[in-house]
């Protein structure tokens, strides 16, 4: 989802950045590329590499974007965590309060 909000700017930072203010969490580089690679790789996401900039020493970054694959599942996801919190009764949280 984060992807999908950054567009253009769906680079590995950013994303780490996004994740990291939203859940409130701190992440590492390697614990947010770790599993963009693995999305790569079952076709979930694609990369694309950016020209290279003398800011970066002439290296290039890569782009993340969601594939329709990618995007199928999302949509599956949204629906499934849709029907599964749907079917909680009014006031669950209340009543499982530890007391």
């Amino acid at each position: 989802m984060v992807i999908c909000r950054l567009k253009d700017e769906a680079y590995g930072l950013a994303i780490r950045d996004a994740i990291e203010e939203t859940t409130g969490k701190r992440f590492s580089i390697g614990g947010i590329y770790a599993p963009l690679d693995r999305m790569v790789k079952k076709g979930l996401l694609s990369t694309e590499e950016g020209l290279p900039t003398q800011k970066r020493q002439g290296r290039r970054r890569r782009r993340y974007v969601i594939t329709n694959q990618g995007l199928a599942v999302l949509r599956d996801m949204h629906t499934m965590h849709q029907q599964i919190w749907s079917g909680l009764p009014k006031g669950v949280f209340s009543e499982l309060e530890v007391r």
